[in-house]
């Protein structure tokens, strides 16, 4: 589904694939050759979101942006990109040619240097920095700038570096303080969707569909075409079924 969000809506490039149970919604803009798959949502909450050419974002992931009057993270992705399933990007920098592995979470200013992996259950959390080619391991903690990468058993180590609630809702440390983020980041949402709309009929066209300039609605039909990839098991079906049409043509009339 293809929403917008305010003033804002997705420009998504006429060759990218969105899948009709995926969500898009507000200042998102896809770039060419993208595919966008079954459950993904990408959102954009008050900053933008660039997804540059030929990523994948696949089932299930989360992509999404945040900002408000004192803080604001965009979302970028470079090209070439692989959002693994059930993977959490907020508010992040992502250079070109990263794998973001399955439930890896990346957070707040965190930035990522090109053809650098994030395994699976990993984290990169607020304000990292991570160097070019590097690879945080399975269900490692990243942090600090420049990063510091450490395996799970120092999490409260970690914990007692940050200081998340300042950082990512401009709150102070106190006893209340989760309490005050869900009442400041609840009224802010109410706020940042109040006016979501579907985009047309929701869909978005690929490939066959006309072209479009990128600020046009997306159109009306949901086409899918992968080229070159065939269903081996129908082919071979369609073929037993056209040797047994020719079998009994040859057979004489009883």
């Amino acid at each position: 589904m293809i929403f917008s969000s305010g003033t804002k809506k997705p420009k998504i490039h006429s060759s990218a694939y969105v899948a009709p149970t995926a969500v898009v919604s507000g200042d998102v803009t896809i770039d060419a050759g993208c595919a966008i798959l079954h459950g993904a949502i990408v959102t954009a909450e008050g900053a933008p979101i660039a997804i540059g050419a030929d990523c994948v974002i696949m089932e299930q992931a989360v992509v999404k942006s945040s900002g408000g009057s004192a803080l604001n993270f965009p979302v970028r992705i470079g090209e070439r990109c692989i959002v693994g399933p059930h993977a959490y990007v907020v508010g992040a920098s992502i250079s070109a040619g990263c794998f973001i592995a399955s439930g890896a979470r990346i957070f707040n200013g965190a930035r990522i240097g090109e053809r650098s992996s994030v395994a699976l259950g990993a984290t990169v959390h607020i304000s990292t920095v991570i160097a070019p080619g590097t690879r945080v391991p399975m269900q490692h903690i990243a942090y600090g700038d420049p990063a510091r990468i450490v395996s799970p058993e120092h999490a409260p180590d970690v914990h007692e570096a940050l200081n998340f609630f300042e950082t990512v809702f401009n709150l102070e440390a106190g006893e209340d303080v989760r309490a005050q983020a869900a009442t400041a980041y609840a009224r802010f949402l109410r706020k940042a969707h109040a006016q979501d709309a579907p985009v047309g009929d929701g869909t978005h066209t690929t490939k066959n569909s006309p072209r479009r300039s990128a600020g046009d609605e997306p159109p009306k039909a949901q086409i899918a075409e992968v080229d070159g990839v065939v269903d081996a098991m129908m082919l071979e079906l369609q073929e037993m079924e056209h040797r047994r049409a020719e079998s009994l043509k040859k057979k004489p009339p009883r």
